[in-house]
C-alpha cells in the first residue's frame, strides 16, 4: 500500500510505503488540543516507511516523551512520536488523501473523552493510553 498526505497548505507531503502498524482514535486532551477537535484519529507507521517532504518540521512537546511536528508554514500537525513506541511515527488520519482507506481499529484514552461525543461502534476501548495494545499491533 502507498499513501499520500499532506498538510493544510500542501507544503509538506507525506508518504507512507506500507500499510498502518494500526490506525487509533485517541480521546486525550493532549490530542485535542493538538488537533482542534473533540477526537482524533492517528495511523501507527513503521519510521522507516514514511517520508516526509520537506524533511520534519518543527515539533513540540507538553507531556514528557511525546513529540508532535508541524508544518513550518500553516501550522497544521504532521505527525507524533512517543518514546513508548519507539520506531513508530504516528500520522493523522485527516492529512490522507484517502482516510477512508484507513478505517481506526481501537480508541485510547476514552476516560478522558468529551461527554457529549457519541462513537457508535464496537472497537476495543482503552480508558487510559493503550499503550500495550500499539505495542503489540504490527510486526515492530
Amino acid at each position: 500500500m502507498r499513501l499520500t498526505a499532506q498538510c493544510y497548505c500542501g507544503a509538506v507531503q507525506i508518504v507512507a510505503r506500507a500499510d498502518p502498524i494500526t490506525v487509533a482514535y485517541c480521546h486525550c486532551a493532549s490530542c485535542r488540543r493538538h488537533s482542534g477537535a473533540p477526537v482524533s484519529a492517528f495511523a501507527a507507521f513503521a519510521e522507516s516507511d514514511v517520508t516526509m517532504t520537506p524533511e520534519e518540521g518543527p515539533t513540540a512537546g507538553t507531556a514528557p516523551g511525546v513529540s508532535r511536528g508541524f508544518c513550518a508554514k500553516c501550522g497544521s500537525p504532521t505527525l507524533a512520536r512517543y518514546d513508548y513506541l519507539p520506531g513508530q511515527v504516528y500520522v493523522p488520519v485527516g492529512l490522507f488523501e484517502d482516510p477512508n482507506a484507513i478505517a481506526p481499529e481501537s480508541h485510547s484514552h476514552t476516560g478522558e473523552q468529551v461527554t457529549w461525543l457519541c462513537l457508535a461502534d464496537d472497537l476495543p476501548r482503552d480508558n487510559a493510553s493503550g499503550r500495550a495494545r500499539l505495542r503489540g499491533a504490527g510486526t515492530l
